[in-house]
């Protein structure tokens, strides 16, 4: 692991903008520099063939973790729709195609919920997160997050499906939440709070 006097180095496996600032949130307070897959060239990309999310989660960490020689953190995080069958799953991002947009895949997920009432639209966001470190170690933490979908997209923040994954409780979408509320609540947020103290305990 590289780290110097000031700051153990952290990398996450991503190049997801929204994710990075949500995982540099999550770990504040612990004295870590957390790092992109943008900011240490070099390592190649990891091809995201597992049918769970903690395959994909492990493997991302530990490909990238080996190649770069730092701790890693990798994330395999997805939308499960019970009115789908659990679909889109681990192919929440390419839900519509390879390079599918978060609006494609928003309206693949409204067409396909066509007609089906609220009260079957129940759904829950899952994040597997996964640490791994060089020497081959890998630790993986899940959380989740129950909502319904929506009919009609509703915010401007986040990311993905946030603006349809709605919470009854909060009567707000992920996309009408700040950063802080979201932390909270999310699934992203409940697995980084895992991660923060195992890390804790390790620094």
């Amino acid at each position: 692991m590289h780290s110097d006097v000031s700051k153990a180095r952290l990398l996450m496996a991503t190049r997801n903008q929204g994710k990075i600032v949500e995982l540099k949130h999550a770990l504040a307070k612990l004295h870590v520099e957390v790092c992109s897959l943008a900011d240490v060239p070099g390592i190649p990309s990891f091809a995201e063939t597992g049918t769970t999310f903690q395959e994909n989660a492990a493997g991302k960490a530990l490909a990238a973790a080996q190649a770069g020689g730092l701790i890693c953190l990798a994330d395999d995080s997805g939308l499960e729709v019970d009115a789908l069958s659990g679909r889109p799953g681990v192919y929440s991002a390419r839900f519509a195609g390879e390079e599918a947009t978060d609006a494609q895949n928003n309206a693949k997920l409204l067409k396909l919920l066509q007609g089906i009432p609220p009260e079957q639209r129940t759904a829950r966001f899952v994040c597997c997160l996964a640490a791994a470190w060089p020497d081959g170690r890998v630790q993986t933490v899940v959380g989740q997050c129950a909502g319904t979908i929506l009919e009609e997209e509703r915010g401007n923040g986040g990311f993905g499906y946030d603006p349809l994954f709605y919470l009854p409780e909060l009567q707000k979408t992920f996309a009408e939440l700040t950063v802080e509320e979201k932390e909270q609540i999310s699934h992203r947020g409940q697995a980084l709070r895992s991660f923060a103290a195992i890390l804790a305990e390790i620094l």
